[in-house]
């Protein structure tokens, strides 16, 4: 990095070795420091000097530095502030750009990426106008502080001021819907509606008219105007899952709607203004389908404005403690038993194998505090529940010991099951395991995973598209 002109930058950090690691970075390129450690000495500092960035903690000696930046932006209101917290959550980052923060830096940081901050910071001003009202705190879509979900939070900041479009990316179950619903919730169009469309799930014939609405005759079946989820969604957000699987005619459709935001109906001739915001998402690369032709580069590019990668489970297994205690607390709030993990059980589920990522460990807590035996679970209660493996069957195959013949034991000893419920609750809970087990024996070779559950090929392929299971993941050397 080149040396920077002398420049003076307030410090506000109550971490000794943070501190001196950080004005010895900017001291090396030329930067004037003052370092304090609490808001008084801060207010002090600024009363009577001038300083062309403030770096701040967002918990300090005597209170909050971000709620305390108010007499900042009174004192000094053209000078950028660079947040730097520990309290990694969404909540603070959030928090850091409703307050105007130039930058949002969590612990630990990339030591050149602060100071290049700081550079770009003294070179220019500050950031635009704030948000509208603060959103309610409660409730916040994602969970989860390590480093992984960081760049994921920062990613989210940074498009609430404005209505790019944004393609969120990531295997199934990591929480693409929930980033789209934070992006709404936390930005400015959370006063509107948030409509959420599985491409995936809608057949090709209807997909245009489920988008973009149809006229009464448009087609056989259509005995009356309907509208679609573009004007359903106007004035808020309109999220596009599974936007790898849309066919090629609606792709056309799409891209002619995002560029001019206007729409027509099937079957109608007049062009509607809309007003909405983008999010889509997939779990496919869709640059391979640009190539072999089955997605549209112009559209590839025009969703892919603002890129967000969310990461698969066992990249951040540091959050499982966190998504774990979570999760029970959710159960509480829907009338399952309190329970707690062991220590060692949480260990035990650090080290899984999480095919089906936060969605997967979700429903796995849930499983856990519905059957449990104790208010604390160890791990014989987890091999008992779940048994040892990926799959809720052990190794050694024996129903009666595994974590089936232990929910068939829980389903079967209700006082009153409803009639047919224990079948069908079996069968949700372990066609899927099944069927991805099946595949990861024949390396997703469809056929012969039809022949070793004793099926027809069609029927595994139609289950394998109903339960969002993805065979190619399985595609590896036997």
């Amino acid at each position: 990095m080149s040396r920077a002109s002398a420049r003076n930058v307030l410090l506000v950090e109550d971490d000794t070795a943070i501190a001196t690691v950080i004005i010895a970075a900017l001291e090396d390129e030329g930067f004037k420091i003052e370092h304090c450690t609490s808001v008084a000495a801060r207010d002090g500092w600024l009363r009577g000097h001038a300083f062309d960035v403030m770096l701040t903690d967002v918990m300090l000696e005597d209170g909050d530095g971000l709620a305390s930046l108010d007499s900042v932006r009174k004192a000094a209101p053209d000078m950028p502030v660079i947040v730097l917290s520990a309290q990694n959550t969404l909540d603070t980052a959030v928090r850091a750009s409703d307050s105007d923060a130039f930058e949002y830096f969590p612990k630990p940081f990339d030591l050149d990426e602060l100071v290049q901050a700081v550079q770009q910071a003294c070179g220019g001003s500050g950031s635009s106008a704030n948000l509208p009202d603060e959103p309610d705190d409660d409730g916040m879509p994602l969970v989860g502080r390590s480093q992984a979900m960081q760049s994921v939070y920062r990613m989210i900041t940074r498009v609430l001021r404005n209505d790019l479009t944004v393609l969120v990316t990531g295997e199934s179950g990591t929480g693409k819907e929930l980033v789209a619903e934070a992006i709404h919730q936390l930005g400015s169009r959370r006063s509107g509606p948030f409509v959420a469309v599985n491409t995936a799930a809608i057949p090709a014939d209807l997909i245009e008219s489920e988008l973009f609405g149809h006229e009464k005759g448009a087609f056989t079946g259509a005995v009356a105007q309907a509208i679609g989820k573009f004007e359903q969604a106007n004035g808020g957000t309109l999220f596009l899952d599974e936007i790898g699987d849309m066919p090629a005619e609606a792709q056309t459709r799409l891209l002619r709607a995002l560029q001019s935001g206007r729409i027509r109906r099937v079957g109608g001739r007049q062009e509607i203004a809309v007003d909405v915001r983008i999010v889509a998402a997939t779990n496919r690369d869709l640059v391979p389908m640009i190539s072999a032709g089955t997605f549209r580069e112009d559209l590839y590019y025009r969703l892919n404005v603002v890129p967000i990668e969310l990461p698969p489970l066992r990249d951040r297994r540091e959050d499982i403690d966190v998504l774990c205690q979570h999760f029970l607390s959710q159960a509480v709030e829907e009338g399952l038993p309190r329970r707690q993990l062991s220590a060692d059980a949480l260990e035990k589920l650090r080290g899984r194998n999480w095919r089906g990522n936060v969605r997967e460990l979700r429903n796995v807590v849930y499983r856990l505090a519905l059957m449990a035996r104790d208010d604390v679970i160890d791990p014989g209660s987890l091999a008992d529940i779940i048994g040892d493996e990926q799959l809720p069957i052990g190794q050694s195959g024996d129903v009666r010991t595994s974590g089936i013949g232990q929910a068939l034991e829980t389903w079967l000893a209700a006082e009153n099951p409803s009639a047919g419920s224990v079948y069908s609750q079996a069968i949700a809970a372990f066609e899927k395991p099944l069927i991805e087990h099946a595949l990861g024996r024949t390396s997703g070779n469809q056929l012969r995973a039809a022949k070793l559950l004793g099926i027809n090929r069609n029927t595994l392929r139609k289950r394998i598209g109903e339960l969002g299971i993805e065979p190619d993941r399985f595609a590896r050397p036997l």
